[in-house]
């Protein structure tokens, strides 16, 4: 008895087996993956939850675990068992769905971020974009003209941000840009969120077009009214969104992206555009990028994203 129960204490399992229950004395049970004997107390993986917990030594019925497990093994019909193994199944699905695979063997990962699928080396690979905080400089020499020529003409301010170069690099012409910047169930159930406030539209996401100037890449112009009116005049890149499961988002450019400096920018109605935006580049002989996501295992060359075959190094 000794000996089995320690065997048991190490059971190892994998996802696709069947589940494991550890009884305890009151007839309820823990799915669990594996577990072991810690002191006085139980520690199992749950296989519902995803994460270590412990139970009381003294709360486990080992013999009833014991005989779930043999008859498991030898094939005895178990009660319940299909209809929890289902259960399992479509929990594991809903948090897949939670994750996206965008390529096979590459998913999104759980707590969400603004990420740019590229391919180096023939290795499709994800990026992090961090937003980078853009610096309003307001035109003011130009303005002054403007507005002694015209009192209700617009002032013009330049969205800036630092460097003439952003820290990412794509190396392919057509790089998606997946987004999730809010918990996918505020997103699904806007009352649930603080405030109860509707949510902000799924496809408010754009990409521009950044100008270099000196040692900065302006992201776009704002022109502001003189009754308090915003209107942008980024220079917007034609793309289009797609909702993916899990609340993320899919910003795709609709044709090849020329080597250059871009930013996605969050479109804010009347207010005009978020200032932090995420900025990267595209440039195919640039370095790899640092701390990227690569696939579990090698990707067939027919499922990687389309390079840009005009795509030529940035002078």
């Amino acid at each position: 008895m000794l000996a089995a129960l320690c065997l048991l204490l190490v059971w190892p399992a994998s996802g696709q087996e069947l589940a494991k229950r550890l009884i305890l004395k009151d007839g309820s049970y823990q799915l669990a993956s594996k577990w072991e004997l810690k002191g006085d107390r139980v520690r199992y993986f749950s296989a519902e939850r995803g994460e270590w917990e412990e139970v009381p030594k003294s709360m486990v019925d080992w013999s009833a675990t014991e005989k779930y497990a043999k008859d498991r093994d030898s094939g005895v019909p178990l009660p319940g068992a299909v209809e929890l193994d289902k259960e399992l199944a479509a929990d594991r699905q809903a948090e897949e769905a939670k994750t996206p695979e965008v390529v096979p063997g590459l998913r999104l990962p759980q707590d969400g971020g603004v990420l740019l699928l590229d391919v180096f080396d023939n290795d499709p690979q994800l990026v992090e974009l961090h937003q980078n905080s853009g610096e309003i400089n307001p035109d003011r020499k130009g303005n002054i003209l403007r507005a002694a020529i015209n009192p209700v003409a617009s002032a013009k301010q330049n969205v800036e941000l630092a460097g003439l170069h952003a820290k990412i690099q794509a190396h392919v012409g057509l790089p998606a840009i997946y987004i999730r910047l809010e918990l996918p169930d505020q997103a699904a159930n806007p009352s649930s969120a603080e405030g109860h406030q509707a949510p902000e539209p799924w496809d408010r996401f754009r990409i521009v077009r950044m100008q270099t100037k000196q040692d900065k890449r302006i992201a776009g112009d704002i022109k502001v009214a003189i009754y308090g009116k915003v209107k942008e005049e980024e220079k917007l890149i034609p793309s289009g969104a797609v909702q993916l499961t899990g609340g993320w988002v899919k910003v795709t450019p609709s044709s090849p992206l020329s080597a250059g400096e871009y930013a996605m920018v969050e479109m804010m109605g009347n207010e005009g555009i978020n200032l932090y935006v995420w900025d990267f580049g595209v440039n195919p002989s640039a370095p790899a990028n640092d701390l990227v996501l690569k696939p579990d295992k090698a990707v067939p060359a027919s499922t990687q994203p389309d390079r840009a075959p005009d795509l030529e190094p940035r002078p």
